[in-house]
């Protein structure tokens, strides 16, 4: 293993992310916030100077390997995370070191859970710095900066697929730097788009740019305290459940539909279960809500059910309403669609569709051979054939995805936390959906969480952003 290698593109995402302080800062600048200015340039100078130093002194040499690849993708989350923090420290005020890595953390793996109290209080250019966290930890850190500083395909390769899930990747014959422009040119649209949108609803520009950063990255951050609500209007609510469900598809699949003559229905397979999945969540929610009295007819009930399946399936975790208030059933529809969330390719997190799917298919094709053992079987999905391999590894995943969560939710219990906000938290910052239910509603935060239960949040959201795998390769040491 080769640190110096690893090194090298540490210091490059940290000068990225150096340059997001400064788009920050000139934000601050256009929207005449002084208070925020001094503390993301500071911020900012001390990013770069650290960021560069390794730049300055090593270099790369030969071509990198898959588990360095793994190494860089790791460390330089981590070191993103760490200097992250750094704007928030500065300020001072409800932002201690503990809260402060917590904000950098959930921003930059979308997970949209906060320790604010207040978040009108912020000025307008830590706002956007949050936003600026989520919107390219969406995309993915490293998978970004691969695109501009690594003349090799093979480093491109190393760096990007150890980023970006195999699943993803295996719905394109294109590999490397070509899926991240896939997906980027997808991503960067989609918040454009979003953004215009949301401003023909009425909001002011800083409202609709950063509402449209944290919808297409799923992060679910708001420059509101009541979230979405706070705007009480139904077009904005609907323009944002349109694109909280098109950035939860895989941007790989959108990119083939948009601009290829590749449009077999076969192919979009489990997009089309998942939005079949929204829809019957909905239905479900809605019935729910109205039958319980929550809501005094079904179409009245229909607004917020839609809106928070959305926001949970994708993992986005705006609000427009209190759902701690909602019927137990209710709840549940909820919690599964936090579970189960979006499509791999996409900025949601959670298990995903496709995962789901191959796993159900795995079943069948098990129960089957109990029958039939001498018969060879495949699994097909999305008009392709999965690798053997590739079954392995969903299976894997998902075992480690559910005994972490059991491990978070004991550490939570541990911290005094009830069953439901212990449990919720943890399926909450494992699927990068932020709020859950109990303490930790859609009107609650995670400001009077213990200091182990808010670092064991942390890891959970790491772990889940980057799938489990990379970490535990990154920090154990593996043998057959």
């Amino acid at each position: 293993m080769r640190t110096k290698i690893i090194f090298r593109y540490v210091g490059l995402t940290l000068v990225m992310v150096a340059t997001l302080m400064l788009a920050s800062a000139i934000a601050a600048i256009m929207m005449h916030d002084k208070e925020s200015l001094i503390p993301l340039l500071y911020s900012a100078f001390i990013t770069f100077i650290v960021g560069s130093y390794p730049l300055i002194f090593t270099h790369t040499g030969n071509h990198m390997s898959k588990a360095e690849g793994y190494h860089v993708v790791v460390f330089s989350w981590l070191a993103a995370c760490i200097f992250g923090m750094l704007p928030y420290l500065c300020f001072g005020k409800e932002f201690t070191v503990v809260n402060s890595l917590f904000e950098s953390v959930s921003g930059f793996t979308t997970t949209g859970a906060s320790i604010l109290n207040d978040i009108e209080a912020v000025p307008a250019g830590l706002l956007f710095w949050r936003m600026a966290t989520s919107w390219i930890g969406g995309i993915g850190i490293v998978a970004v900066f691969s695109l501009f500083v690594s003349k090799s395909h093979d480093d491109r390769s190393a760096l990007s697929g150890s980023e970006i899930s195999s699943i993803a990747t295996d719905q394109t014959t294109r590999r490397g730097k070509n899926v991240v422009y896939m997906m980027l040119i997808i991503y960067t649209a989609l918040t454009m788009l979003c953004t215009v949108s949301l401003r023909f609803t009425g909001m002011g520009w800083f409202d609709a740019v950063t509402n449209a950063m944290s919808t297409c990255s799923t992060c679910g951050f708001c420059i509101k305290n009541a979230s979405i609500a706070a705007y009480d209007s139904a077009a904005s609510e609907a323009i944002l459940i349109v694109f909280m469900v098109i950035s939860g598809i895989s941007f790989i699949q959108i990119y083939s539909l948009l601009f290829t003559r590749d449009r077999k229905w076969a192919k979009f397979e489990v997009s089309g279960i998942y939005l079949l999945m929204m829809a019957s969540a909905t239905l479900a929610l809605t019935v729910n809500l109205w039958h319980s009295g929550s809501y005094d007819s079904f179409l009245s009930a229909l607004r917020p059910a839609a809106f928070q399946v959305a926001s949970l399936t994708t993992t986005t975790g705006f609000a427009t309403a209190d759902t701690n208030l909602w019927p137990n059933l209710g709840k549940i529809i909820l919690i599964v669609c936090s579970l189960i969330c979006g499509c791999s390719g996409s900025t949601a997190g959670g298990i995903k569709v496709d995962r789901l799917i191959m796993v159900s298919k795995n079943c069948k094709r098990e129960i089957f051979r109990v029958r039939r053992p001498n018969v060879v079987s495949s699994i097909r999905m999305n008009g392709s054939w999965v690798s053997e391999s590739m079954i392995r590894s969903v299976n894997t995943f998902i075992i480690l995805y559910v005994g972490i969560l059991f491990l978070g939710t004991f550490i939570n219990i541990l911290g005094g936390l009830d069953i439901v906000t212990a449990s919720s938290a943890a399926i909450a910052c494992m699927g990068n959906v932020g709020p859950g239910f109990g303490d930790v509603g859609s009107v609650g935060n995670y400001a009077d969480f213990p200091v182990l239960q808010k670092c064991s949040s942390m890891a959970l959201m790491l772990l889940g952003r980057l799938e489990i795998i990379p970490i535990l390769l990154a920090f154990g040491r593996w043998k057959a």
